[in-house]
């Protein structure tokens, strides 16, 4: 690699303050980096779509909103997109397994390999790379103030999902996958892409691959204390070799997600509005920087 464009959100609770350091690290690299920074929503995708064909790969400094705003303009380019953790929950950056440090992060994903992974499309034009959601992580995205983000990080988030899990809220859930319909009552529901969340500390579900032209329906329906720990253990465990009324899981390809009350819905850690949503999946529509295996 040669040349790369870093698209910075100053904005971001991270990226101010470790800018320099990227910067830094881009040369240690022996990498040319030109950069952008971005004043408003849209900046970064608007000056990658006319830029990106002058560089080897683009790079993105910021939170899950600056790193899917990036891949979401060069879907489909095959242009390399490299994920610099510079916000709160940097869960895409998790999720692949990039280091947090930017120094290292660096020179890992510039010495790295290139994963081709689907997207989720959503009826509103925005994509995502892990997933959208309702209920407990929507929950967590809505009600987590930012003065605690500032503050606390990630565990700011860690704490507002305790609450959520705490009071049991449940909700009414119909999703249509692929034409057949599934009704139940649940806490938590996700369209996911990945089935590994934190350097695979936590699996979602079985057979939940990035890679194979298909997102997932995950249903999570604790209905007491004991329900959601098991479910907890069976995510930590990997455990999905056995039937729990708690779980379901569909595969496919085209979601309409409908809940009642209406909810609020988030993906990739952003707030997407209520619900309902439609998802259908864009398969190997992204090319991303991953640290070499």
């Amino acid at each position: 690699m040669r040349r790369a464009l870093l698209v910075v959100n100053p904005a971001a609770r991270r990226a101010r303050r470790v800018h320099a350091a990227a910067r830094e690290a881009f040369a240690r690299a022996g990498v040319e980096c030109d950069e952008v920074v971005t004043a408003a929503p849209g900046d970064g995708a608007a000056a990658c779509a006319g830029r990106h064909g002058a560089y080897d790969a683009v790079f993105t400094l910021g939170g899950d909103g600056t790193a899917m705003e990036v891949v979401g303009a060069l879907a489909g380019t095959g242009r390399a997109v490299g994920v610099l953790a510079g916000g709160t929950g940097n869960l895409i950056a998790r999720t692949l397994g990039i280091p947090l440090d930017v120094r290292r992060a660096v020179p890992a994903l510039v010495a790295g390999d290139v994963a081709r992974i689907d997207l989720g499309l959503l009826d509103s034009g925005r994509r995502f790379a892990f997933a959208a959601g309702v209920g407990i992580d929507a929950r967590m995205i809505e009600g987590t103030p930012a003065a605690l983000k500032r503050r606390l990080g990630v565990l700011a988030y860690v704490i507002t999902a305790a609450r959520a899990v705490l009071r049991r809220e449940r909700f009414m859930v119909r999703v249509t996958v692929d034409g057949e319909v599934h009704e139940r009552e649940a806490a938590a529901v996700m369209v996911a892409n990945f089935g590994a969340v934190l350097n695979e500390l936590i699996w979602l579900g079985p057979g939940i691959r990035q890679d194979d032209g298909l997102l997932d329906l995950c249903v999570f329906s604790p209905r007491t204390h004991r329900d959601a720990a098991r479910i907890i253990w069976r995510l930590l465990r990997k455990r999905f070799d056995e039937q729990d009324a708690c779980l379901l899981y569909r595969p496919g390809r085209r979601f309409r997600v409908e809940t009642t009350p209406s909810c609020p819905a988030q993906a990739d850690g952003e707030l997407l509005g209520a619900t309902p949503f439609e998802v259908v999946v864009e398969p190997g529509a992204a090319t991303l920087l991953v640290p070499r295996s």
